[in-house]
């Protein structure tokens, strides 16, 4: 049983997009785990093995939580049925309270459709008189983490102080070298140089040095205030 599970279309999102807030989540205690929807593959320097290696070690680097590929087709994911169902059996084997997704808006066409599949998945998995694997179980909450293909300032709900998390993941980020590394154009910058922007664009907003940003489509409910950063 997990306290959160990350949804990540493909190996490398979940760092992209929540590095930081994993490795801090990790370090507070919490059992976190991370579904690779797909194996990312084809790209142009990447192969299927190359990947799953560079997913191994920068899982290592994150503190190796739970993690696994479910296996889908890369470029052609789809909020199918079956798709679905698959989904829901996973929710139902970990049984996360909390889910992380991609943000519902991109340019990336797998994104769009993981965004769409967790929040199906979510309802099928707390269905009775089913023939989906397990006990019938219903995630809490979503939140929505941003890992997206379009120009655009992220308007999140929450932002996660990652300051002392910063060095790690970029060390995560770094385990994706067909990715992240070898297929940076020269000149422009990468893109761990343009995350690292963006995490000190996020982090300026609540005071701190880094943070990551978090969108809800539910109201957020809070115990207390203690918590906030004013």
């Amino acid at each position: 049983m997990l306290d959160a599970l990350v949804v990540s279309p493909h190996p490398d999102d979940a760092e992209l997009g929540m590095g930081g807030t994993i490795l801090r989540l990790m370090q507070q205690g919490w059992s976190l785990g991370i579904l690779d929807l797909t194996s990312g593959e084809p790209t142009p320097l990447g192969s299927p093995e190359r990947r799953a290696a560079e997913t191994a070690a920068a899982n290592t680097v994150l503190g190796s939580p739970w993690r696994k590929n479910l296996g889908l087709p890369n470029r052609s994911l789809e909020a199918s049925l079956l798709h679905r169902r698959a989904l829901a059996a996973v929710f139902r084997q970990v049984r996360p309270r909390l889910v992380f997704a991609p943000y519902w808006e991109d340019a990336h066409p797998d994104h769009t459709a993981a965004t769409k599949l967790v929040e199906d998945a979510r309802f099928w998995s707390k269905l009775t008189k089913s023939d989906i694997p397990g006990e019938p179980v219903h995630p809490a909450r979503i939140l929505y983490y941003f890992s997206v293909h379009l120009k655009i300032v992220e308007r999140p709900s929450l932002v996660i102080d990652i300051t002392d998390q910063l060095d790690a993941k970029v060390a995560a980020l770094r385990c994706y070298r067909s990715q992240l590394v070898e297929n940076q154009p020269d000149g422009r910058p990468g893109v761990i140089e343009s995350v690292c922007d963006r995490t000190r664009y996020w982090g300026h907003f609540i005071g701190v040095r880094h943070g990551e940003p978090f969108a809800s489509r539910e109201p957020v409910g809070l115990r207390g205030l203690g918590d906030l950063l004013l």
